[in-house]
């Protein structure tokens, strides 16, 4: 049983949360129905016919889709959502099918699928069970625990792709904390909160990353100097959120028992091979070299191998995400070349998108509507023409990675731990999740908008 100091603790931290809600419910509700305005100005000032009403049609029962994960009654996933939206463009007329060519970014899909092979030969070597092993060994107390599981979660999506780190870390994390006789909750919520933080700092972070990365040009080191500090601030704010939550895990003086290492399985000549390639991608990423070149070569390079059969490292791959993310360029290209043309975007003029405030409060709330992913797109038209393109870029890139924290359902990586974790045994509830994610994602992005 909890003591009165205890109660009087977990109320006050209730209160808390409840008032967070309340205020970014308000805000979320302002915020949406401002952004629904401004559209419906928008697809008037185009003067609609035929061809313009379809393309709202489409685009809006796409996203409408794509926000709840399926068609009511159908078994229409995302990624089916994706690709029937930018059939009907071409099909009703709104884009030529040699445009809806033009408008996939093949660099964004080359990036993204380069990195899915470099993760999934770093997975099928055992190099991540490595590092479980070397983390639980140096971990001494449930505290150095969470702050080692906080740090490798975060270092590693912060170069590799996300969601790929959370299909790896989900169960390593399950065993560590079974093998040391540990409550799994609240190591596992640190997860995809230090995943979808840690991805913010550079380029190959995550899928949204890598799409304003091609849309906008920034150099990979630029990028990346100008994100980290948001990084390393979310990586701290998670392991001090997630202990102050659960301060009867973690601020004790128990110390963790001895447990033996786990069986490896790792090949080493493979895992050598995939860390150097890894590394070497890494130098010409910061060099400035193409990086959907230096992902797919480095991806098609570890695909030479006695060790891995290619079927194997081709399961890994989220085909799923790749045929979403070529639909979704064709549906947002028909609803730009029609409704959101430069004109009738210069004609409503009152986005005051040039506020980093603003701008990261848009971009959160469309992320939490739609997802990061789909937001990004649908955000490109009106940054298009903004006085500082690049850093308006930097703030979606925050903005939209950091709004994945505030809810389970607000990110992929969240909906991967959590029913891995279920799989497992381990129910993570909206309730322990929002909890913590709600207060993360007010700081964090309240942190970028102002460092930005």
């Amino acid at each position: 049983m909890l003591d009165s100091g205890d109660e009087k603790s977990s109320s006050f931290t209730a209160a808390l949360v409840a008032v967070a809600l309340v205020f970014l419910g308000a805000l979320l509700a302002a915020a949406g129905v401002t952004l629904l305005a401004r559209l419906a100005v928008l697809f008037f000032a185009a003067a609609p016919d035929g061809t313009h009403v379809a393309a709202v049609i489409v685009f809006a029962a796409t996203y409408f889709v794509i926000a709840l994960g399926e068609a009511p009654g159908l078994r229409l996933d995302r990624a089916g959502a994706a690709l029937l939206g930018a059939s009907l463009m071409v099909g009703l007329g709104v884009l030529p099918l040699d445009e809806a060519y033009r408008a996939i970014d093949f660099d964004t899909i080359t990036l993204l699928l380069g990195m899915m092979i470099v993760v999934a030969n770093l997975r099928l070597s055992g190099f991540f069970r490595l590092a479980s092993n070397f983390v639980v060994a140096r971990a001494k107390t449930p505290l150095a625990l969470l702050a080692a599981i906080v740090l490798v979660t975060g270092a590693f999506s912060a170069f590799l792709v996300n969601d790929a780190i959370c299909l790896v870390m989900t169960p390593l994390t399950l065993e560590l904390t079974r093998r040391l006789k540990r409550d799994p909750l609240p190591y596992l919520l640190a997860v995809p909160m230090a995943s979808n933080v840690g991805s913010v700092a550079t380029i190959t972070g995550n899928p949204q990353n890598m799409i304003i990365g091609g849309l906008s040009h920034i150099p990979y080191g630029a990028f990346a100097a100008a994100l980290w500090p948001v990084a390393a601030f979310g990586l701290l704010a998670t392991f001090a959120l997630v202990a102050l939550f659960y301060r009867g895990e973690f601020l004790t003086r128990e110390r963790l028992p001895v447990a033996a290492p786990a069986p490896a399985r790792a090949r080493g000549f493979l895992v050598v091979k995939s860390v150097l390639v890894t590394l070497a991608m890494m130098a010409l990423f910061f060099a400035g070299q193409p990086v959907a070149k230096v992902a797919i070569v480095g991806g098609a390079l570890l695909l030479v191998t006695r060790h891995v059969k290619a079927e194997k490292v081709y399961r890994e791959i989220d085909w799923p995400l790749l045929l979403m993310f070529v639909g979704l360029f064709i549906v947002v290209e028909g609803l730009e070349t029609t409704v959101l043309t430069p004109e009738a975007v210069a004609s409503v003029g009152r986005f005051d998108l040039a506020n980093a405030g603003v701008l990261a409060v848009v971009s959160a709330v469309l992320s939490n509507l739609v997802s990061n992913v789909p937001a990004v797109l649908a955000l490109k038209p009106f940054l298009a023409g903004a006085a500082d393109p690049q850093h308006a870029w930097l703030v979606v890139a925050m903005a939209s990675t950091l709004a994945g924290n505030l809810t389970l359902i607000g990110s992929v990586a969240n909906l991967i731990v959590a029913e891995r974790a279920r799989a497992a045994g381990v129910s993570i509830g909206f309730w322990a999740y929002f909890r913590i994610g709600a207060p993360l994602t007010l700081v964090t992005i309240a942190f970028g908008a102002w460092l930005l």
